[in-house]
């Protein structure tokens, strides 16, 4: 990856890791239909893990109030529960997810990646939400 597909591919991926759309996904089209290489998994770990980096910094008064609340839990201090809890929560969280990648690691590289596999994947789901829209919205006024 030169220089230049790194910046459009991270530009690429702040931009589109929060909005209801995928990212990853992007990370994979966009080199396709601009002729460039596959960049491959380690790359989009990197940047991923770059907006999470930048994530971190803007949220850090939020996150160090969650963190000492469950530094404070594993000392027997109650008085912010909610926020231990939620801490506890995430790390949780994160074992099945870490266990994932480590086990379907070629899986994910070799076949999760493939654009066909995107595509339909992304036409599926869009189904699906596009159907949970129009029942979800029925009862509302």
């Amino acid at each position: 990856v030169d220089w230049i597909e790194a910046v459009v591919l991270a530009l690429v991926q702040g931009l589109t890791e929060f909005l209801p759309i995928s990212s990853s996904a992007h990370l994979i089209l966009v080199p396709r239909f601009l002729g460039w290489a596959d960049q491959g998994l380690a790359f989009d770990v990197a940047v991923h893990l770059g907006t999470l980096i930048a994530v971190l910094i803007y949220f850090r008064l939020e996150i160090s109030v969650i963190v000492r609340a469950w530094l404070g839990s594993l000392r027997g201090d109650r008085t912010d529960e909610n926020n231990a809890r939620l801490c506890w929560a995430l790390l949780l969280s994160a074992v099945p997810v870490g266990l994932a990648g480590l086990l379907f690691h070629e899986f994910i590289e070799n076949t999760l990646r493939l654009p066909l596999v995107i595509a339909l994947a992304t036409g599926i789901f869009g189904v699906l939400l596009g159907l949970a829209d129009r029942r979800g919205g029925a009862g509302r006024s």
